[in-house]
Order: structure tokens, then C-alpha cells, then sequence
């Protein structure tokens, strides 16, 4: 069977986890294959309320095999916390699986995070300092410590001891903060690694033998393409390696990119973005802007801040010139439409079509920073619907206007909706057409 991915379409926070945690029924694995603990899904099901990190949302399917691969950066403390958490409310970890070529956070990697963006002034990115970004630097410049690294008591004891020569010098130096201490890094790291040895496994051959068994495997991206290091709204981006797009999933799992034949991206029916940078549709501020926040006329609980800082989030209107850009950038064949609950209490509702620049029509997106900063929004506007949604599943049974909307969203997508949510529950979904061959 081929491999999906599951990618975010806009600046992250569009509700993967909960479609990775509806269509994991029909996997058996679950692979997160990027990022870190800067991204974060929130999962509602009959077991409560779940805020995940670095666990793939496909935990709570016992009979799933969640793994976290080569593609993520690790805070061990955090992950520890999180399996501790997913344990004491009855979630059973005991098929998680950590690949060994998965890079650590260490210490250091916070203390630059939150320093470089101090440095940075107002041309700050607004990371959420969980050092995620030092991280993948180390990692590109050949200074990373692996998981692999950490299993190996004395290996990791002489690697600690040269790379923290290094960066205690770059703390005190160019930070101005002071030395860590490595008998205590090193105590630390090692009852870490005791704790973590028993999820540690070579998951590249086990995700490679499950392909060649003819195995589902669902791939989990994590933040959205506009953050990709390469073709998102740059610098404002995340550092993540492998890509935050479908194609760095292969990479990020230690698959073949021939495995991969389906991509469902996953958009907000409106537009949100957490940290700096430009985001043409934004509502700054207002009554619209306090509806969408807060999530008036939605379900409860989808109210805007995020899951990983509790930040509000910024918010605004479905950017079609965007979401064309990454839903071609992906080659998504399938769209999950979330959110659709939260527009309920509007009287209209505007779609962005294309950009105002220096009197110029634009359909794609700016290259350069100065041209997004500039870009004003061409909108369409469409009538709202009024009418609460959240018990709604079937697409027949959605208001005239809100199918009007979801097909004004197809169109720009140029890819069919085959879910929508309504909610953030588990079966607050309308599902209009079966991407797995499975029965729903």
C-alpha cells in the first residue's frame, strides 16, 4: 500500500492532529517525521483533552505503531514528560517507537534560541525558545548529538565533553551568559537516556519492512509549508530538516519518495499564523478579529491560541493565493477542511483571490520580504450560512452557503475536500469521500 502524508497548507495549526487521529484507524504506523517540540497537535477524543508535542497523534489507536523519526529534534526531558502524561491518563506508549538517528536538544540549544532572538530586535522570527532551531543548526553544521549518540554511555561522555568546550565558549562569548556545567549535562543526559533506551529502535528498517510488507503508513508533517526553510515566507520560517512539505516526509522516515503516492493537505478555513513575518489577510484588530480568535459561533474549545506558547494567534481570512501555492507545492490529492464550524457567526465571509502590489494584480507568492509586506488583499466575499454546524455530517445537511464556501475553497485548491470538520471532536467530521479503500 502507499504511504500518505498529512502536511499543513498554511502556517501550521491548521488541525493535522486531529485528521491524523481520525484516518490512523486505517494505518498501522503513524510516523511523525519532522520538527520538534516547537510544534504541538491538539487531539479531542473519548479519552479527553490531549496537547502532543513529539508523540504521533496515532497514539491513542493501541494497536497502532507510532513512531518518532529520523527527521525530529528531541528534548528528552519533554518527551519523557509527555509519555509520563499519555501513561498516568490510560494511553498505552507501549508501541512508540524513537529512531536512533533523531538529533538531541541539549541544553544549550534553549539559551541560544531565546539569546539569538533577543539579538535579533524587531527583526526577531518569534520561535517559541524551545531551542528547536539551535538544534537543526547543530545538526546541519555537524555538531549534533544523536539519540544513537546517547545510548552509547562513553561515546556520549567524550562527544559532551569536546562539543561543550565549544558552545560554553559561544555562551559566554558572544551571549554573555554563563558556562553550563558538564558533570551535571552529562547525569542529566545519561538517566535520560536510561528512560528513553527501551523506545529507541533502527525505525528505518521497521517503517522500510512495513512498506515492503504492504503496510499503511501515515506520515505526520508538523508546523505548514509556508513555514518550509525553503519555499515558505522566508527568513520568517522554521529550521526544520528535513522540508516542512510533503516531499521531506521520505527523507524525514527513511523511505523512498516512491513510496509516497497520496498527500492530504490540511487547510483553516480561515488563515492563522503564530510569531512575525508577513501574513497579507490579517485582521488586526476589531470585532471580526476577536470572532475568529475566540471562535464565536464555533464548537467549544477552538478558540485561537496556540498549543505550544498559549500565544494568540493572528488571525485573518482564507488566503487562496497561498494555499493555491502550497497545495501545488505539495501535490495534494486530497484536502481536509478544518474549522468550517468557527465561520458560523458570520453575516459574509471574504476569500482572498489575489495580491495588490504597487498596482500590480498578483497570484503567487512574493519572493521577496519587501513585496509580501506590500501585498494588499483582493477579496471575493461570499454570504455566510448562520447557522450552527457542529452536529452536522453529511455534506447534504450543510447549509446552502457553507457548501457554497466549500466549493469556493476546491476550486482555489484545485484538489477535492474530502473532510470537513465541524468540531474539534473526534466525530465532529463530514467525510465526502474515502481516501484509504476502507469503509467508514
Amino acid at each position: 500500500m502507499p504511504a500518505v502524508v498529512v502536511i499543513g497548507g498554511q502556517w501550521g495549526d491548521e488541525g493535522k492532529g486531529r485528521v491524523v487521529d481520525f484516518h490512523s484507524r486505517y494505518c498501522s504506523v503513524i510516523a511523525r517525521y519532522s520538527a520538534g517540540n516547537n510544534a504541538g497537535h491538539t487531539i479531542i477524543n473519548e479519552q479527553g483533552k490531549f496537547a502532543l508535542h513529539l508523540v504521533p497523534a496515532g497514539i491513542f489507536r493501541g494497536d497502532k505503531t507510532c513512531i518518532i523519526g529520523n527527521g525530529v529534534v528531541i528534548d528528552p526531558a519533554k518527551l519523557l514528560a509527555e509519555i509520563a502524561m499519555l501513561s498516568e491518563r490510560g494511553v498505552s506508549t507501549a508501541r512508540l517507537l524513537i529512531s536512533q538517528h533523531a538529533h538531541v536538544i541539549m541544553p544549550w540549544h534553549p539559551i541560544i534560541d531565546r539569546a539569538d532572538e533577543a539579538l535579533r530586535g524587531e527583526l526577531a522570527i518569534g520561535t517559541t525558545g524551545t531551542g528547536t532551531g539551535p538544534a537543526f543548526h547543530d545538526k546541519v553544521g555537524r555538531l549534533g548529538i544523536r539519540i544513537a549518540d546517547l545510548m552509547d554511555r562513553d561515546y556520549f561522555a567524550e562527544k559532551l565533553k569536546h562539543t561543550l568546550v565549544y558552545k560554553n565558549r559561544l555562551l559566554t562569548t558572544v551571549y554573555g551568559k554563563d558556562p553550563l556545567d558538564y558533570d551535571a549535562i552529562l547525569e542529566e543526559y545519561l538517566g535520560h537516556a536510561e528512560r528513553l533506551r527501551p523506545f529507541v529502535a533502527d525505525t528505518i528498517s521497521f517503517v522500510q519492512d512495513a512498506d515492503e510488507r504492504g503496510e499503511m503508513i501515515l506520515l505526520e508533517g508538523a508546523q505548514g509549508s509556508l513555514l518550509d526553510l525553503d519555499s515558505g515566507t522566508y527568513p520568517y520560517v522554521t529550521s526544520s530538516v528535513p522540508a516542512s512539505v510533503a516531499a521531506g516526509g521520505a527523507i524525514g522516515i527513511g523511505l523512498g519518495p516512491t513510496a509516497i503516492e497520496r498527500v492530504v493537505g490540511v487547510y483553516k478555513s480561515y488563515q492563522t499564523r503564530v510569531g512575525n513575518g508577513p501574513m497579507p489577510t490579517e485582521i488586526e484588530s476589531g470585532p471580526e478579529m476577536e470572532m475568529l480568535r475566540e471562535g464565536v459561533g464555533g464548537a467549544a474549545g477552538t478558540a485561537e491560541y496556540g498549543t505550544t506558547t498559549g500565544r494568540p494567534r493572528r488571525v485573518g481570512w482564507f488566503d487562496g493565493v497561498l494555499a493555491r501555492y502550497t497545495a501545488r507545492l505539495n501535490g495534494v490529492t486530497s484536502v481536509a477542511l478544518t474549522r468550517l464550524d468557527s465561520l458560523s457567526a458570520f453575516d459574509s465571509i471574504k476569500v482572498c483571490v489575489a495580491y495588490e502590489i504597487d498596482d500590480r494584480r498578483v497570484t503567487t507568492l512574493p519572493a521577496t520580504l519587501t513585496e509580501a509586506q506590500r501585498a494588499k488583499p483582493i477579496y471575493e466575499e461570499l454570504p455566510g450560512w448562520k447557522r450552527d454546524v457542529t452536529n452536522v455530517r453529511t455534506l447534504g445537511d450543510l447549509p446552502t452557503e457553507a457548501r457554497q464556501y466549500v466549493r469556493r475553497i476546491e476550486q482555489i485548491l484545485g484538489a477535492p475536500i474530502d473532510m470537513i470538520s465541524v468540531g474539534p471532536e473526534r466525530d465532529q467530521a463530514i467525510v465526502t469521500r474515502d481516501i484509504f479503500g476502507a469503509s467508514i
